[in-house]
């Protein structure tokens, strides 16, 4: 596709998001709460049938869906997420939800074998393709029972194909959260109560991770009744004290979108919440600044400086190659965040980009070559490596 085709696309895009995002918050409920609701432009994903809507042919934010959809169904994932990365801009506020309609699409295309899908897929645009696919998986579920729901979540990621990666795991686990949302209708109490029916603590996480991230964020415009415009760090500092470090892992997203980008005002808050969760709160923003910078090293940099008084620069710095490196799925682009940060970072830095790719495999030789791939450091290698060591859930590990 050419450049000025790009810019085109990538325009419409941009209206379409404005465009939502100004229905969205003019909308009050109607049963006098102010508290604001967003308007269903168009069907969830999930609902995904293939039709004969291309690419060229496309002016709106739903018929880019379809058409990228359409491509996953007819010519496979892989072909789509190419397309996909080539085109759409990364960071751009239409991509993931056009992630999550390739992966609804593959999907239906591989007859719900959810690992198939999954091994096909990729990272881009904060995983929404993983979103889309057990958004789509979950389609037809239709009851809000704890129990049921964990019983159907637990096969849907209980796949030998999807366990054999602690990174197919962990996307599928998440993807189950921001499913799990949408099936209930942005119900948080049962869907973290079905998350916590999944087996192992790594998994349980992993799926209130995908929880509380649709409640803050959501995937289609949805204000969920469990956010408050008075108060930008709830549900965080009411949820069950086991949920907290996942809640406020992603609490930033909500608060930024409150106090509209305010980046010091954000970190002054991540200093005052509750003192368990404050180092978690900074990492959280660093993940957001990464996203909004659209993970450039040298803006990554300056914008975590607003942390400095706070000594949390640190966290900032290491959360954002984090973030960096799973987007990518690579620790190449995170490790110039890594050089361009103060040295006293570095350190810290490479061990958070070795933390993700820890999770890429468990193949101690092929660990070692990622970690050397990334710097030419022997002293950075070993942080690396001391990374891929973690086992539990990274927000767990890494809030210490």
């Amino acid at each position: 596709m050419d450049l000025s085709r790009r810019k085109v696309i990538l325009g419409v895009l941009a209206f379409a998001a404005l465009l939502e995002a100004a229905l969205a918050f003019a909308v009050l409920r109607g049963d006098g709460d102010q508290t604001l609701v967003a308007l269903p432009l168009h069907p969830v994903a999930g609902s995904f049938k293939a039709d004969s809507t291309e690419l060229d042919e496309c002016s709106e934010q739903a018929c880019f869906e379809q058409a990228f959809g359409n491509i996953a169904y007819y010519d496979g994932p892989r072909t789509a997420m190419s397309q996909f990365d080539e085109v759409i801009a990364e960071g751009d506020p239409s991509c993931h939800r056009i992630a999550h309609a390739i992966g609804a699409a593959s999907l239906v295309r591989y007859r719900g074998n959810v690992a198939r899908t999954f091994a096909e897929g990729s990272s881009s645009c904060f995983s929404g393709y993983y979103h889309g696919v057990l958004e789509r998986a979950l389609v037809n579920v239709r009851t809000n029972d704890p129990d049921r729901l964990g019983r159907v979540a637990r096969g849907l990621c209980d796949d030998p194909d999807v366990l054999v990666s602690r990174w197919l795991a962990y996307q599928c686990f998440h993807g189950l959260g921001h499913g799990l949302m949408i099936t209930t209708g942005y119900g948080l109490p049962t869907s973290l109560d079905a998350c916590e029916r999944i087996e192992t603590y790594l998994d349980r996480t992993s799926c209130k991770g995908g929880v509380f991230m649709e409640n803050i964020s959501s995937s289609y415009g949805v204000t969920s009744q469990w956010i408050r415009a008075d108060d930008p760090v709830y549900p965080c500092n009411a949820v069950d004290q086991n949920d907290k470090i996942t809640c406020y892992g992603m609490v930033t997203s909500r608060i930024l979108r409150v106090d509209g980008l305010d980046w010091e005002n954000a970190a002054e808050i991540c200093a005052e919440v509750e003192t368990n969760f404050v180092k978690t709160c900074f990492r959280s923003l660093g993940r957001d600044i990464s996203g909004q910078t659209h993970r450039d090293p040298a803006e990554i940099v300056e914008l975590c400086a607003v942390t400095h008084p706070y000594d949390a620069e640190k966290d900032c710095i290491s959360a954002a190659a984090m973030d960096m490196t799973s987007n990518y799925t690579s620790g190449t682009q995170a490790a110039v965040l890594c050089e361009t940060a103060e040295i006293a970072l570095r350190g810290e830095c490479y061990y958070s980009i070795g933390a993700v790719m820890g999770r890429f495999t468990d193949d101690a030789a092929r660990q070692e070559d990622d970690c050397k791939a990334i710097t030419a450091s022997s002293e950075y290698v070993v942080r690396c490596l001391e990374g891929t060591k973690i086992r539990g859930p990274l927000s767990v590990a890494l809030a210490r």
